[in-house]
């Protein structure tokens, strides 16, 4: 049967002149373990021992203790709202399941009474602190009283047995030996034969407080260097986290992050790299010393790592790699370098895609024990690296796809314009040579020749055209077969020459080849090779008056790769517009007023052909109207 009054409010209405004191749960911990300790130091005690707990879980933490004290004493009670398999017992003392609801759920009780001593501890939670968490389960708070003072200690014990009879009423028998035995107001007799007061003895309860106050200033202790280092970690995060984002720069990115690393974690060496699983080399570009000036760390900034080779890389994948004693050399490590005493690798990582590695070094005489805190702290940053590098990475696409866009953009308003003009006048020149052919046929012969002469020219120059966007097509489409061959370039240049001469021209500049004799032969496609000297020849030809000179020169520098020169003294061109030149549908004057007929095409394929044999081709010039000069690479032949 549930009693609806707390066991303290009953005490105080029994003694009104007890004081209340405030006490947290850490020192009533103590104060029972030292009431305890009394009960188990005393081997023959017999004593009268109560405890009640608020749950079934708090009375798990001290079940060991009261096992031993029942060995001391029969009259052993345990009070506790049950949970779990808490009840009613009888196995090693008496377990008394109280009612949920009951105000015992809300007190701490202790009650010892022995021959020589009795102690009374009854307490209940404050209210101001309900659903504290387990964590802060220390800065619990009671009110209550604690007193050695016998005549309390019994009136407590009494009301805590009617307590329990109400709930076990099968322990009437055995509470009615413990109040004639232990509580002199329940039995007259045994109260004229107990012994007079002693005096308390203190040590137990000042060692038990000494022992809970270091313990207390152990773990605030550990607190507020978990806290210490937890602060730490966020400040590093925090800073690295904003370094990135104020920054789109992978190089700004990873130098922070290597120098703050590095000395967060106090290392004697600190790298980060970037690299992709496909990579075979890494050139380390970011490196963090915490001691240059010691003579086994040396710096590896600017050295090349084959990652092939260095069986940490290979063996670190996508999980942290940890050698705690490094006992023999390292496969792959620089052989001019020591190697480290510990080492700790972190790959940096998004969407399980290597992206980078942190490597951690520290060099001694005595292997590193990497803690778990250092690790997992490491671990956030490499994740914090990752999202920068992706972030970088995908803003520079963005400006590449934006330029690429503008790019478009200019290549469909000069297409539009470009083939209108050049579709459009040698269409309307072949129509008025036709519809004149067609409506005069007494037109004298030769203005007959004139006319089925310029209509030939003006079909001949739409063909050039349409054969230009088909040729340029083939070649960024990827569909062009290479039958590269051993070649001689001076055969290469007369074929080039022959096929522009070929061309009706009414004057045409001096053309002047300087090919050397002893040239060693070239291997490319012989076709297109031709191409690429005809179209620039013919490019320098448009922009060169007659009175001025065109140039073929080649140099030879013994390397694998020659390089060939066509230079003219025409218009020229201006410094900021020679990478320009080569886009498609590059027009100098504009599209619609312009002195030289062509689409803008020919300087694309040239560069699409040099690049698909390997080489590399670029211009030079002085400016407007100081000439210029196209040059070109081609691979020698190797036997």
């Amino acid at each position: 049967m549930m009693t609806k009054n707390s066991l303290l409010a009953d005490l105080l209405q029994s003694f009104p002149e007890l004081k209340i004191q405030v006490y947290f749960k850490s020192s009533l911990t103590a104060l029972s373990h030292a009431m305890e300790d009394q009960v188990l130091a005393d081997a023959n005690a017999q004593s009268l021992v109560i405890a009640s707990f608020q749950q079934a879980r708090f009375y798990r933490q001290e079940a060991h203790r009261y096992r031993s004290i029942a060995q001391h004493t029969d009259q052993v009670y345990i009070l506790s709202a049950p949970e779990t398999e808490f009840s009613n017992s009888s196995e090693y003392y008496e377990t008394i399941a109280f009612d949920p609801e009951d105000p015992l759920a809300s007190e701490w009780h202790l009650v010892v009474i022995g021959k020589n001593y009795s102690y009374c501890l009854i307490c209940q939670e404050r209210e101001t602190n309900p659903g504290v968490s387990e964590e802060l389960d220390a800065t619990r708070s009671f009110e209550g009283i604690w007193t050695f003072d016998r005549t309390i200690s019994c009136q407590a014990a009494a009301l805590l047995l009617d307590r329990i009879l109400n709930y076990r009423p099968e322990l009437a028998a055995k509470i009615a030996k413990a109040k004639v035995n232990h509580l002199p107001c329940c039995n007259p007799q045994a109260q004229q034969l107990m012994p007079s007061p002693t005096t308390l003895n203190p040590d137990p309860f000042v060692q038990r407080l000494v022992t809970y106050l270091q313990a207390g200033q152990y773990k605030l202790t550990k607190a507020y260097r978990s806290i210490a280092a937890q602060e730490q970690k966020e400040r590093l995060l925090n800073f690295i986290t904003t370094a990135i984002r104020r920054s789109l720069n992978p190089e700004e990115i990873l130098e922070v992050a290597v120098r703050e690393l590095g000395q967060a974690l106090e290392s004697c060496r600190c790298l980060i790299y970037q690299c992709r699983s496909s990579d075979r080399r890494v050139v380390i570009n970011h490196e963090f010393l915490q001691n240059p000036q010691k003579p086994h760390v040396l710096p590896l900034k600017g050295l090349s790592l084959n990652l092939t080779e260095y069986i940490y890389w290979q063996n670190a994948g996508l999980e942290p790699l940890l050698i705690p004693e490094i006992t023999s050399p390292i496969p792959g490590w620089f052989p001019e370098i020591p190697p480290p005493q510990s080492c700790l690798l972190v790959p940096v990582l998004y969407q399980s895609q290597l992206l980078g590695m942190i490597e951690l070094h520290h060099y001694g005489t005595e292997s590193y024990q990497w803690q778990e805190d250092e690790i997992s702290l490491v671990q956030a940053i490499a994740t914090q690296i990752g999202i920068g590098l992706i972030q970088a990475d995908a803003y520079s696409n963005l400006e590449d796809l934006n330029q690429q866009l503008a790019a478009l953009d200019r290549t469909r308003s000069n297409l539009v314009a470009i083939t209108g003009h050049e579709l459009r006048t040698p269409l309307s020149t072949i129509q008025v040579c036709l519809e004149s052919l067609a409506a005069e046929p007494d037109m004298p012969l030769e203005m007959r020749q004139i006319m089925l002469k310029t209509a030939l020219t003006d079909s001949e120059r739409m063909r050039k055209l349409v054969q230009d966007f088909l040729t340029l097509s083939r070649l960024e489409s990827g569909r062009v077969e290479w039958h590269p061959e051993p070649l001689s370039i001076q055969e290469c240049v007369d074929l080039a020459l022959s096929s522009l001469r070929s061309h009706d021209r009414q004057e045409q500049p001096k053309i002047i080849t300087d090919l050397p004799e002893n040239l060693p032969p070239v291997q490319a496609d012989g076709e297109w090779l031709v191409e690429v000297l005809t179209k620039l020849l013919d490019n320098a030809c448009k922009f060169t008056s007659p009175q001025g000179q065109i140039s073929v020169q080649t140099e030879f520098n013994g390397g694998i790769m020659l390089e060939v020169t066509v230079a003219d003294t025409g218009r020229g061109i201006e410094r900021n517009q020679l990478e320009t030149v080569f886009d498609r549908f590059y027009q100098e004057e504009g599209a619609l007023r312009r002195t030289t007929g062509g689409t803008g095409l020919g300087l694309a394929i040239c560069r699409q052909i040099v690049t698909g044999w390997g080489g590399e081709i670029w211009a030079v010039s002085a400016g407007k109207d100081q000439g210029s000069s196209f040059h070109f690479t081609i691979p020698i032949f190797i036997q």
